[in-house]
């Protein structure tokens, strides 16, 4: 029995290979290297994509999260409503009415990048939003009793001794929601976005090898995170913020 196993797992593998193309994406090959280049120059757009719209979502979503922190009940209630109504949007519907519904609404032109990087950094304003609640709420109350000891006022306050505290907390959060990012901007390219995806794609119609291409796709993702991941693990570890230190 054995001896039957053997040619026909042989058989079997053969025939799955006939059916493979890894030769669209080989190095060795000028068109496999060709087409590798292609796929990597969509590499300069999911970053900068992603890094901007970062950027942009972390200083809204603190900008909603302190009026939620206020006394005042308005304050609170509009930042509690911003944060469920924007977090009830799915991701791909925001980018869809961003690009081709805000430009009806204002008779403003939106580029594929901006419309993008403002779909993107408001659906996770929400999410960045309560992070920064959540890291603000964890300081001591004696914090900000020792603050207005010294006559610091809230803005002051905030900006020397919550925040910067605040921030260590939640670092580890932020660095999830930029990989978070990263995974999402996959999903500008349906308004055209010549990112990744986009650029796989492409591929994919010209050369009809799917399997190959989105392997390559997933290879790049993940390499592009693990590098980010690692990225905030050394950062956690400079300011002090990784429990193993």
């Amino acid at each position: 029995m054995p001896r039957l196993l053997l040619p026909a797992l042989v058989l079997l593998l053969s025939g799955c290979s006939a059916n493979w193309g890894w030769y669209v994406v080989n190095p060795a090959t000028k068109s496999g290297w060709t087409n590798l280049g292609f796929l990597l120059s969509g590499l300069k757009y999911t970053v900068l994509l992603s890094l901007t719209a970062i950027l942009i979502s972390v200083s809204l979503g603190l900008l909603v999260a302190l009026p939620g922190l206020s006394q005042n009940r308005w304050a609170r209630r509009t930042s509690r409503a911003y944060v469920e109504l924007v977090r009830a949007v799915p991701i791909l519907v925001m980018i869809l009415w961003v690009y081709y519904g805000l430009p009806q609404l204002t008779g403003l032109t939106i580029g594929v990048f901006w419309a993008g990087v403002l779909a993107l950094a408001l659906s996770d304003s929400a999410f960045e939003a309560e992070i920064f609640r959540a890291g603000i709420q964890s300081i001591a109350k004696g914090q900000y009793e020792a603050a207005a000891s010294i006559s610091l006022g809230y803005g002051d306050t905030m900006r020397f001794v919550i925040l910067p505290q605040a921030i260590r907390r939640i670092l580890p959060a932020l660095g999830n929601q930029l990989v978070y990012m990263l995974k999402m901007s996959s999903l500008v390219s349906v308004i055209g976005m010549q990112e990744l995806t986009r650029k796989a794609n492409e591929l994919v119609v010209t050369e009809y090898r799917p399997l190959e291409i989105y392997t390559v796709l997933v290879l790049e993702y993940l390499v592009l995170i693990l590098i980010v991941s690692a990225g905030v693990r050394w950062l956690e570890r400079r300011l002090g913020t990784d429990e193993r230190q």
